[in-house]
């Protein structure tokens, strides 16, 4: 490292002592600069990405057709406010209906937002005829966000220690267990949020007959099936959408991380339904909104990901892809303290042996060290989750770094 770049990397990490709040831990590296599935830092190292921007870059770091998108938008105008119409917020739209199941957008900034806006909607259903339904039932292990609603159908301590008294209405049953759900439903339930596929959980894939009997159950006792998408939303399971590959269709659909393509968005999408309820006419106010929601240039950004996802058969890769990393990893784990692996498309779990000395973490560092960058859930599980434009060759580092660290 020369004394210049040591300079600048020692001037980043002092302005961020002294002006940043400490809320998310740091790896000690400043990026400067990505490209695709790499990524560099101030010292000129470069690292493969395996990791997507904790899920957001769906089409990796700067790609070029995004760059064009973003510079040409805001060569044309910004932001206008949410009183006016804006071309880019309708594409967008169109394209999440198109793929989707041809509900209605509300946008926001983030997933934990989106689900804000669908825990809002939830009151107004639940009240539309003179009862008063309101309560909100999610699952163990479940992560929806650090809002004030979504941190309490978030489970565990992680997103709510300290923040007490909490939000009535929400509970929490075991991840894919139908008879558990059923039990807690009672005569003020609205709503079930689950996620199609856990992330923060761990990774963890529910059985065939677990979605389906969940629409059932929401289908008898008159509740809305709340998907939330956040992390497996935009193709990188191998559908548009994780809760395609169940034959089902929800109520509400959360999304953000790859949507905004690793810029400020999160959609509530409603079906036809029910989206009535969250209009001004219907609620008499704005029923949840903020000033750059929908900001047009992160709008004709995602509107162009989902082009271009559809325009190189992107979303089928990635499932023909994830289903060759997991038998690679299923082949060595005999030789590997892996317990597990487990996933669909490019959304990919590793649990590590419980007799494994160290934990995931302790794993992400030491791959990070050697240029890879992976992440982890909790203690036990690695994270496998890179954009969807990923190279084979780029997988097969990322498998063969995987088994060289737990091998060591």
């Amino acid at each position: 490292m020369t004394n210049t770049v040591r300079e600048r990397v020692d001037a980043t990490i002092e302005r961020r002592e002294r002006f940043m709040t400490q809320n998310y831990p740091r790896w000690g590296i400043t990026v400067v600069e990505g490209s695709g599935c790499e990524f560099t830092d101030s010292t000129g190292t470069t690292y493969l990405d395996l990791f997507a921007g904790t899920g957001a870059t769906i089409l990796g770091h700067c790609h070029p057709e995004l760059v064009a998108a973003a510079t040409e938008q805001a060569s044309k105008l910004w932001h206008v406010g949410n009183l006016l119409d804006n071309e880019p917020q309708s594409l967008l739209a169109e394209a999440i209906a198109r793929h989707g199941f041809g509900g209605r957008s509300c946008f926001a900034h983030s997933g934990s937002d989106s689900n804000e806006a669908a825990f809002k909607l939830v009151r107004l259903y639940g009240r539309r005829d003179g009862r008063d339904r309101y309560k909100v039932i999610a699952t163990d292990r479940a992560f929806h966000g650090r809002g004030f609603a979504a941190m309490n159908a978030t489970s565990g301590e992680k997103a709510r220690k300290g923040y007490e008294p909490f939000l009535e209405g929400f509970s929490h049953v075991p991840y894919n267990d139908l008879a558990a759900m059923e039990a807690a439903i009672d005569d003020q339930t609205a709503a079930i949020i689950i996620e199609p596929i856990q992330g923060e959980g761990g990774v963890h894939v529910p059985d065939d007959d677990y979605l389906p009997g969940l629409r059932a159950l929401c289908d008898r006792h008159d509740l809305l099936l709340i998907l939330d998408e956040v992390w497996t939303g935009c193709g990188r399971t191998g559908q548009w959408f994780a809760y395609q590959a169940s034959g089902i269709t929800p109520d509400i659909m959360t999304l953000g991380k790859a949507v905004g393509c690793g810029l400020p968005v999160g959609v509530m999408c409603a079906s036809d339904r029910i989206a009535d309820l969250f209009t001004v006419a219907s609620y008499g106010g704005v029923p949840h909104a903020s000033t750059l929601s929908g900001n047009c240039i992160p709008m004709a950004v995602s509107a162009r990901m989902f082009e271009i996802v559809e325009r190189d058969g992107l979303v089928p890769r990635a499932g023909r892809l994830g289903n060759e990393v997991m038998s690679a990893l299923r082949e060595r784990a005999g030789r590997l303290p892996i317990k597990d692996v487990r996933g669909r498309g490019l959304f990919i779990g590793i649990e590590l042996d419980d007799e494994y000395p160290r934990s995931a973490t302790e794993v992400v560092r030491e791959a990070l060290g050697r240029g890879v960058l992976l992440g982890s859930a909790g203690e036990r599980v690695l994270r496998f989750a890179p954009a969807i434009i990923v190279s084979e060759s780029q997988l097969e580092r990322g498998v063969q770094m995987i088994a060289d660290v737990l091998g060591s």
